[in-house]
């Protein structure tokens, strides 16, 4: 290579990319963006929110809109598309890919649903749906005690049918039977509630009087390992420093239905059970985790 070349090599290389790598923003969907978002935060915790926001305009996510969302919140597009395509309700679209039929179902194969039926419920409403009904299975849904348990769009089709599916408008059809009204505090006072809890802040029960009755009983987790309720509680207990007690109600795993009707119908009995397991490991503060997608 004579000096020359080397020069002209020199001169590319300081010249650099004539765009940026990656995806480039379309001016166009990222004004259609912001008139979706209109005045919401931009903050990165909202996401999810955005996201349905803007599958609910389209019927999908393009990349597209990814990418102009991206920009808009200021992330990168690894993570805004990391989240959209983690979640099985969210249809993302590429360029030159067809989007999905205006009409989704969604058919829980859980195993609740299994049991229940949902293979030939699938089978069947897939047979039956025309081409501009789209039939998908679908992970849980957290409705294991209506199964077999579907979705047409947002709406939940408890103990569905493949008639109560392809009706024209389900909505009214979906929506899931009232329930018995939950339990208020006078009435879980007047049937002795909040009666431990009382007795261990004033001294009549202690800490280890509630781990051996723990230990006695039992108690495990249920989250695969089996670990013994009082040891967990009793290990905590034993550490040093600042203690937050974090309670997951996610519903997060097939057939955990249990904890829906006992929060639903019974909120002050696992309240009081949550302050027991806070005052017992010497926690602070305490929260809840709760997510219900339908």
């Amino acid at each position: 290579m004579n000096t020359a070349e080397m020069g002209a090599l020199k001169q590319g290389r300081r010249r650099g990319r004539r765009q940026p790598r990656g995806r480039q923003v379309d001016p166009q969907v990222l004004n259609e963006v912001r008139a979706v978002l209109g005045d919401a935060p931009r903050r990165p915790d909202l996401l999810i929110e955005h996201l349905h926001r803007l599958h609910d305009h389209a019927g999908h996510l393009s990349t597209a809109v990814l990418t102009a969302l991206a920009a808009e919140m200021k992330m990168a597009m690894a993570e805004v598309y990391e989240v959209a395509s983690f979640y099985a309700h969210f249809d993302i679209v590429d360029g030159g890919q067809t989007p999905p039929p205006a009409t989704t179902l969604r058919i829980c194969d859980g195993v609740s649903c299994m049991l229940a039926g949902a293979e030939a419920l699938i089978a069947e409403t897939a047979e039956a749906a025309g081409s501009d009904v789209r039939v998908v299975r679908a992970p849980c849904i957290g409705a294991c005690d209506q199964a077999p348990a579907a979705a047409r769009g947002h709406h939940l089709v408890p103990r569905a049918t493949v008639d109560r599916l392809l009706r024209a408008a389900p909505a009214a059809d979906s929506a899931v039977p009232a329930a018995a009204p939950p339990q208020d505090l006078a009435a879980y006072r007047a049937d002795g509630g909040y009666a431990v809890l009382t007795r261990c802040l004033v001294g009549a029960l202690a800490a280890e009087d509630v781990l051996a009755a723990l230990a006695e009983s039992g108690l495990r987790g249920l989250g695969g390992a089996g670990f013994p309720t009082h040891r967990k509680w009793a290990l905590v207990r034993g550490q040093a420093g600042e203690k937050v007690l974090a309670v997951n109600a996610d519903e997060g795993e097939p057939g955990t239905f249990k904890d829906r009707f006992f929060l639903n119908q019974s909120p002050h009995r696992m309240l009081e059970g949550m302050l027991i397991g806070a005052w017992v490991v010497g926690a602070g503060d305490c929260y809840v985790y709760l997510r219900d997608e339908y």
